[in-house]
């Protein structure tokens, strides 16, 4: 007699394990600037790192340190389109410790490099600005500080 094979569906989380995994990612929003490991993490939540991860992953679809990296990455597009800020600068603002997994992990995120990112952004801005009626920008007093189009 042949046995059938069950797929076993994963059990959503208990509501106070839950709000508990939720003390911890807001731990990682937090202080995602900070060297986190994964002990400190699962410590919010008073679970141990290997439950806790189990759990994590469970309940939001990915690990800690996948969330963590993400909200770095977030974090610091915000950062290379709006500050002025180098890319090294950022990358230590946000909480890596290495120029290159930074730039790694942001390529591997974003589909480019930091650099190649910020340079995009500040195309765009640009282009936008180009957009605006020139007599829409006489009227503000701002025709002088954008450029005519060609």
């Amino acid at each position: 007699m042949e046995h059938e094979s069950q797929v076993t569906l994963e059990q959503p989380v208990a509501a106070d394990t839950y709000l508990r995994l939720a003390r911890a990612r807001r731990l990682i929003d937090e202080c995602y600037h900070l060297p986190l490991d994964l002990e400190q993490i699962s410590s919010e939540a008073c679970l141990s790192r290997f439950h806790f991860l189990r759990l994590f992953r469970r309940a939001f679809n990915k690990t800690p340190h996948q969330y963590l990296t993400q909200r770095r990455i977030e974090r610091a597009k915000e950062l290379l389109s709006s500050s002025g800020l180098t890319v090294t600068d950022v990358c230590f603002e946000v909480g890596f410790e290495s120029l290159g997994s930074f730039s790694s992990l942001f390529h591997k995120h974003v589909g480019q490099p930091p650099i190649t990112y910020r340079a995009m952004i500040c195309k765009r801005r640009l282009e936008r600005q180009r957009k605006i009626p020139a007599c829409f920008l006489m009227m503000y007093g701002l025709e002088s500080s954008v450029a005519p189009p060609n």
